[in-house]
């Protein structure tokens, strides 16, 4: 991440230089960040990092709860880069991304990206039974028909729903903000430890990070939504500093079980470690009983003072989607950033 730091001096500088040429078709002078009002902490660190100001825009609700919006400035053959997580309240903020994308359609923008650093529904993605709908399709479908034309995505639940949209998909990961607090840290004797049998690819990437460190699964068995019964352990973690590695914690009760078998299995530190922090309730009377040293996200949805403890830790993703945006839009590759 050094990299990506050092890279938005060089950003700034390039962006500053071509703002003093006379064609108002220069490929950097096309280039404008918008931020709905689900993370605008988020989007002005992003933008910070470009060297951009966040463009000017009117948000307001009417009486009866609908969304307004209206881009202050002329945007006509413009890359537009559209900040907004679908987070709580999710189908609020997912309309007013819609909302976003149409106003942009509609002034002519070039290329419009919706930058979804948390993408809801995702857990929606599959039918487990008759008569479900697989809301992560729907979803992909409504921004697509709004008018998007690319979208960049953070730790998606899933990688399939790459698959659900007809336009070009970035998929980037916080991986690299993660391992670098991590590291930080100087833990020893580390194990990473996956709380699903679903999460073992993303938890061996993590640990092969780390040094290639071992690699530990919980065995579980979700007996309803939101709901999970832990069986049992596959590895050593006694003596061991666990690291418990995954994309969301929404209510926190299958992690903080996992936590409390870990311990029961002998670890002698246990760690949380996650992109999206939902943290529906009962998530922080939970996350903070005792059982985790650190809870590690990052700020991919804003964590409010009522949901904050004093075990959490919170860690931006802002250089890894400012340095992706830079890259989608000079037409160079993204993949290299996380080899």
């Amino acid at each position: 991440m050094n990299m990506l730091r050092g890279s938005a001096v060089i950003r700034s500088a390039t962006l500053a230089a071509n703002a003093t040429l006379p064609s108002v078709l220069d490929r950097n002078n096309r280039l404008r960040l918008f931020s709905g009002s689900a993370n605008p902490t988020l989007a002005q660190e992003v933008a910070r990092y470009l060297g951009l100001d966040l463009g000017p825009m009117v948000r307001k609700r009417f009486a009866d709860g609908e969304i307004y919006v209206q881009i202050q400035e002329s945007i006509r053959g413009c890359d537009v880069y559209l900040i907004q997580p679908s987070c709580h309240p999710v189908n609020d903020n997912l309309m007013e991304l819609l909302i976003l994308i149409d106003a942009c359609r509609r002034a002519s923008a070039r290329q419009i990206t919706a930058v979804i650093p948390y993408y809801g529904y995702a857990r929606a993605d599959r039918k487990t039974s008759g008569r479900e709908a697989i809301a992560a399709k729907l979803v992909a479908n409504l921004i697509t028909e709004a008018g998007a034309h690319r979208i960049l995505a953070m730790d998606l639940h899933s990688s399939q729903i790459q698959g659900y949209f007809d336009i070009p998909l970035d998929h980037v990961f916080a991986t690299p903000a993660l391992l670098s607090y991590i590291k930080s840290k100087e833990l020893s004797d580390i194990v990473v430890v996956s709380p699903d049998v679903g999460g073992v690819a993303r938890a061996r990437s993590f640990a092969k990070k780390l040094n290639d460190a071992p690699l530990a699964i919980i065995d579980k068995r979700r007996q309803a939504h939101n709901v999970a019964e832990v069986l049992h352990l596959i590895g050593d973690v006694k003596g061991k500093t666990a690291v418990l590695v995954d994309d969301m914690i929404d209510t926190a009760g299958t992690i903080t079980e996992a936590a409390r078998l870990l311990r029961r299995h002998g670890a002698r530190q246990v760690y949380a470690c996650a992109t999206h922090a939902v943290f529906s309730d009962p998530a922080v009377e939970r996350l903070s009983s005792g059982v985790f040293e650190e809870v590690i996200v990052t700020n991919t949805i804003p964590v409010p003072p009522e949901k904050q403890f004093e075990q959490l830790q919170v860690v931006s993703v802002a250089n890894i989607l400012g340095e992706t945006i830079w890259r989608v839009h000079e037409d160079s590759s993204v993949s290299s950033m996380f080899r």
